[in-house]
């Protein structure tokens, strides 16, 4: 029998699929089910959710990884269809009290900090002004909700302090005592020790039917809670400032759960239970959230320095038992989540008392958003971690000196932190994630204070027009790079166009290496004219093979000698060069052109390999 079109169209699409990590398969997947907009209770519009929250962050952190806007329209479209002119949030209710209202804030800071679009901002100080008037216990604990008094749940942590955290970092204010004092209040509070791990709730004034009348503790630990624990810790270290004196607080924290529950991994599948430390009791089932849940955090974990190396390789196995265990594809090629628990609480009604028997009669959900996200984080960790060696114990410098260009007061243009248009957020991510560490050098360059470092980047450097006060390049300075470069730093020199940069100071430093910004300029872009800015990459390009084709706009042409070798010109001239000075390398191009712009891919056509094509001169720098 012949093959309908029909039919070939869908194994065409299975192949393609099955050739995606699992990362973009899930979110392929998810994004097909929810296509307009995401339903998290069956048979009931779309409202403000957290597990709306969790599923947009894991589809954030795919777009930091691909580049692929479809993500980020995907996100925008989501939170636009809630949040209106004036940052009134559609379905949220104020009086609740709700902590897991708070989740998805994550998304509005997210997009403010990406457009600059004050709607967003206006939404997120909503949230804010909730966790002022948020109803706490004698001991200062948020409540999780208006209707739960006096209880802490594991679970709000994670819904409301990556939210405060990330929010104080934006606006300066310091709310890192009291998020401190959630999570040892929480942790004091819920804490087993015998085993080490954490009870999924407590009631500080010791009322609920649940509660032990001695602890306060519900009745049993649940999987999936110490999940969002896990989760909280690592997602709130991202913005804690490095040197804060609460990091190894919160770093003890997780280390001493994450160590207890490693004990409690299942030797042969290396997953986890639903109720965990009771493994094998009957009726008791292997549960995909919270396995989904460690690995993301022990991932993370090890990757960040939290955890040693070992938990890696626990999250690895992990990773390999949830694949086999709870991973199905359907007749189109897109997978699914088996085996995730539809909830887990405690009081209400009818009533849940905690019990073991409670947490088995709970249902189980395919595709439940609540195990989905942390499957694409937990992806996503897995995958990562196959290139960390390729920068691991490595430091990326940024100059900060050469270019220190301001705005309304504050640093603008091609700057690490900047998650705008103008900034390098992007490229850094990439850096981090082939395992570098990420500084900037904001004073002249030495061989002292360049000695740690492998990479250092310089990017059109001031002119009077951008700075009042310019730091130009001097041969002071250029010996001092050159030195550094021929023990074995490697160099990347970004230019610009003749009229937004100071060429001839700069030149100082490149002709060390037999490089020199020159004119033409070239690629002059009218509106949105791509073809215009394309630039074309030779097969074999010993830098960016097999990428074919970027976008470049205004471009300064170079003039090379010496070990300096073309490796892509542009209607004659050269435009990309690399030179091997003693022990390093010097990478060099007349356009600052992996800003976030030109790599995020909002505006540029997708045939358009920024994006992958500042991974690949990473991977080539660090190399």
């Amino acid at each position: 029998m012949k093959k309908s079109i029909f039919s070939i169209l869908l194994l065409i699409g299975g192949f393609v699929l099955h050739g995606q990590n699992y990362s973009e398969r899930m979110s392929a997947s998810i994004m097909h089910t929810h296509r307009d907009s995401i339903t998290v209770k069956l048979g009931k519009p779309a409202g403000w959710d957290y597990e709306q929250g969790l599923l947009l962050k894991a589809l954030e952190k795919m777009y930091q990884r691909t580049g692929d806007a479809k993500y980020f329209n995907y996100i925008k479209k989501n939170i636009d269809s809630f949040v209106d002119d004036q940052g009134n949030i559609r379905t949220y209710h104020f009086n609740e009290f709700n902590s897991d209202n708070i989740t998805t804030g994550r998304m509005l800071l997210y997009l403010y900090q990406e457009l600059g679009d004050v709607r967003y901002k206006k939404a997120a100080d909503k949230l804010r002004t909730q966790i002022t008037a948020q109803p706490r216990d004698s001991d200062g604990g948020f409540w999780h909700k208006q209707r739960y008094p006096n209880q802490m749940w594991l679970d709000g942590l994670y819904m409301l302090e990556p939210f405060y955290a990330e929010y104080g970092t934006i606006t300066g204010e310091d709310n890192w005592a009291d998020i401190i004092k959630q999570f040892e209040l929480m942790y004091k509070g819920a804490l087993d020790a015998k085993t080490g791990l954490l009870i999924h709730a407590y009631d500080q004034a010791r009322v609920q039917p649940w509660a032990d009348k001695k602890t306060g503790h519900s009745p049993n630990f649940w999987g999936r809670s110490m999940g969002w624990y896990e989760m909280a810790l690592v997602d709130v270290l991202d913005y804690m400032p490095i040197n804060h004196p609460g990091r190894k607080i919160l770093i003890k924290q997780l280390q001493e759960l994450s160590a207890a529950l490693l004990k409690i991994q299942d030797p042969a599948s290396g997953l986890w239970y639903q109720v965990p430390n009771f493994p094998g009791r009957e009726g008791n089932y292997l549960e995909a959230s919270a396995a989904n849940m460690f690995i993301y955090a022990f991932a993370k974990g090890a990757r960040k320095g939290y955890l040693p190396a070992s938990y890696l390789k626990a999250a690895q196995k992990a990773y390999a038992g949830a694949l086999k265990s709870f991973i199905s594809t359907d007749a189109n090629g897109y997978i699914h989540l088996e085996k995730t628990v539809s909830v887990g609480g405690l009081g209400g009604v009818p009533y849940r008392d905690g019990s073991y028997a409670y947490y088995l009669s709970e249902p189980l959900k395919q595709d439940d958003l609540k195990g989905v996200g942390p499957f694409i984080l937990a992806s996503l960790e897995i995958e990562i971690a196959k290139e960390l060696s390729v920068g691991k114990g490595k430091k990326v410098v940024l100059d900060y000196f050469f270019n220190h260009e301001t705005k309304n007061g504050q640093r603008f243009h091609y700057t690490w932190e900047d998650r705008k248009d103008s900034g390098f957020h992007l490229w850094g991510i990439q850096f981090e994630q082939l395992g570098a560490t990420l500084d900037t050098l904001g004073v002249s360059p030495t061989r002292e204070n360049l000695k740690n470092a492998s990479v250092y980047i310089i990017v059109d450097p001031d002119s009077p027009k951008e700075t009042a006060k310019p730091n130009y390049m001097n041969a002071k300075a250029a010996d001092e790079i050159e030195a550094w470069v021929k023990a074995g730093g490697n160099l990347i020199l970004l230019a610009n166009d003749t009229t937004n940069c100071e060429i001839p100071q700069f030149n100082i430093l490149a002709r060390r290496f037999g490089i020199e910004f020159v004119a033409p300029n070239l690629n002059f872009v009218q509106g949105r004219n791509w073809e215009q800015g394309t630039v074309l990459i030779d097969a074999g390009n010993p830098v960016f093979d097999p990428i074919k084709k970027v976008y470049i706009k205004e471009i300064t042409t170079l003039k090379l000698s010496g070990t300096a070798k073309s490796i892509t010109t542009l209607q004659g001239y050269p435009v990309m060069a690399v030179a091997k000075v003693g022990k390093g390398k010097v990478f060099a191009l007349g356009d600052p052109w992996l800003y976030n712009e030109y790599t995020n891919n909002r505006r540029t056509p997708l045939e358009y390999e920024n994006f992958l094509a500042a991974k690949k001169l990473a991977e080539y720098m660090l190399k």
